[in-house]
């Protein structure tokens, strides 16, 4: 354990750390955003335009998180030395262990709010949603996928995320064909914009009476779910729908009526269905809001002038396009092959602590 004076060092390391993040934040500039947005909605005609107060509303609550939780780290530190200070009064051990247990999370959450500040991308605030498809690998990559979307259930779980599956294919003999899901919290797709791309598993197969290893993969697509008033206009000619019974929870309503739907952009081939959605014309509005995401996501990645500039691609999910392999046998082992970074500990990994690889993966990118 520490002695008082031992901390000291620490104190003035985590001092020059808040005084970095601060400096990062533009604390003061924030606030003065804050007050001027706060000034905005006390305005007789402020209810006139609907859709631009909604969008003042989510700046006013990002703005007023970004304050709220960095005051907190200062609330702490000043704690903390204040737990010392009652240590040399009164010499109580307990005192000085608090401090120590405190001042260590402090130092992770600082850690934790400076990767926050790195999600500063034009989409990075906003909503996620991830559809996850079996690759090579049969019942096996079916599994797999089941297996990735609760590692993706619990790490939003952790974070506070909220999820709702949009879309939802089950396996012939185990596991998930496909799903698709929608990822709700501050942040959501700057946090899981690295997850995009084919996942590669390498295990003893359960489905495998002679006990061999299989290699299985699945791909995980991420796309931000965009405001309804995106300016992408797709020609109705463009589309092909096709409708179909939801398989999903619902009770007997999905079973009784064709309600699901699934879209095809012609030009493109990108596909989107939804089948959570109470009604058809629900379900199709969703589904083309993902159609629209895609093709902007699309339309920034490859820097392109017009959406329709964007040719159809088909990737295939199997060797050698993987970003990240798990493997459970003959040894355990994660490994992100964008950032080169490797973790024993795969259970953790597949109980939603992805939080080193998200930050790795930030980090990098930010280089």
């Amino acid at each position: 354990m520490l002695d008082s004076k031992d901390f000291k060092p620490f104190l003035q390391e985590t001092s020059k750390s808040l005084n970095d993040l601060k400096e990062v934040l533009g604390f003061k500039k924030t606030k003065k955003e804050l007050e001027k947005l706060e000034k905005l909605t006390i305005q007789k005609d402020f209810w006139a335009n609907i859709q631009e107060n909604n969008q003042i509303f989510k700046k006013t609550n990002y703005l007023k998180s970004k304050i709220s939780n960095f005051e907190k780290l200062i609330q702490t530190y000043n704690d903390i030395k204040t737990l010392i200070m009652l240590f040399e009064e009164e010499q109580d051990e307990l005192l000085l262990k608090e401090a120590e247990k405190e001042l260590i999370k402090l130092q992770k959450n600082i850690e934790k709010e400076r990767i926050a500040v790195m999600l500063n991308g034009k989409f990075d605030n906003k909503n996620a949603i991830l559809t996850l498809h079996a690759g090579a690998g049969g019942t096996e990559a079916q599994d797999w996928v089941q297996m990735l979307f609760r590692m993706y259930s619990k790490f939003c779980q952790k974070q506070k995320f909220e999820i709702t599956v949009l879309d939802l294919l089950y396996g012939e003999e185990a596991g998930i064909k496909s799903i698709s899901f929608i990822v709700k919290g501050t942040n959501a797709y700057g946090y899981l914009k690295g997850e995009n791309g084919v996942h590669r598993l390498v295990r003893i197969s359960p489905f495998d009476t002679s006990g061999r290893r299989h290699t299985s993969f699945a791909s995980v697509e991420v796309i931000p779910e965009l405001d309804n008033d995106t300016n992408v206009v797709i020609s109705p000619d463009d589309l092909k729908m096709d409708v179909f019974r939801a398989s999903g929870a619902g009770g007997q309503h999905v079973n009784k009526t064709s309600s699901a739907v699934r879209l095809t952009h012609i030009p493109t081939g990108i596909v989107a269905s939804c089948q959570n959605e109470r009604s058809q014309r629900q379900n199709r509005e969703v589904a083309l809001r993902m159609i629209k995401s895609k093709l902007v996501k699309i339309k920034e990645k490859e820097n392109l002038e017009k959406i329709e500039d964007i040719k159809g691609e088909e990737k295939e999910i199997s060797w050698g396009s993987q970003i990240r392999s798990y493997t459970f046998m003959p040894y355990t082992l994660v490994r992100d092959h964008i950032t080169s970074y490797e973790t024993g500990n795969i259970n953790a990994v597949m109980d939603g602590e992805i939080e080193e690889i998200i930050n790795a993966y930030l980090k990098k990118t930010q280089e």
